[in-house]
């Protein structure tokens, strides 16, 4: 049964309960990879009696895309996505607009977890379940971002407390906006979030 609720998620980077069925995945994946190296290592020396052979070489030269899927399992392993009861609330209150669930922004100095986030137009407003989110070098390090991408004049908060992110959906849905920029900025979160 519980096989059955990691494959209800949606899949899709920003979906709700990514983070979950992406963990699962690179854990398969690993597990698989490492499988089929240590198969073709154990079937050469079974064939051969040495372990001096051309599957030897083939079993380590596999180590290498299986030593890379480990550190992505490792990555999606640290982080953990919207609490269910969050993510409740949200979907609850987020009507037309359209928010990403799950974004893990990566920097040379610090990784950044955001529950949720939506963009309307060039506002941008996020929630994150850490406690200890540091608003500041996530503000910097995003808008350098989309800065590169020519989205110069966005506005970006990131809040801790639940009720006052409500509040704010509920004033972005009446929001007037263009929103030609919408889709753009949401092209390059995805594209900069695990």
């Amino acid at each position: 049964m519980q096989l059955l609720r990691i494959f209800s998620y949606d899949a899709y980077k920003g979906g709700r309960g990514y983070l979950k069925s992406q963990r699962y995945y690179e854990i398969a994946r690993t597990v698989l990879y490492f499988g089929i190296s240590i198969a073709l290592f154990v079937g050469g020396w079974l064939a051969t009696g040495s372990r001096l052979n051309l599957l030897t070489v083939v079993a380590v030269l596999g180590c290498l895309p299986a030593s890379k899927s480990a550190v992505s399992m490792i990555m999606y392993l640290r982080f953990s996505g919207c609490s269910e009861d969050s993510a409740k609330v949200i979907a609850e209150q987020i009507g037309e607009l359209q928010g990403l669930y799950d974004c893990i922004f990566t920097s040379y100095e610090k990784n950044f977890s955001v529950a949720h986030m939506v963009v309307k137009g060039d506002t941008i407003c996020g929630f994150t379940e850490d406690k200890k989110f540091e608003e500041q070098a996530f503000y910097k390090h995003l808008d350098g971002i989309l800065k590169a991408e020519n989205y110069k004049t966005t506005s970006l908060k990131i809040f801790t407390d639940p009720k006052k992110y409500l509040e704010r959906l509920e004033q972005l849905k009446v929001l007037e906006a263009d929103e030609s920029h919408t889709e753009g900025i949401i092209a390059t979160i995805k594209s900069v979030t695990l």
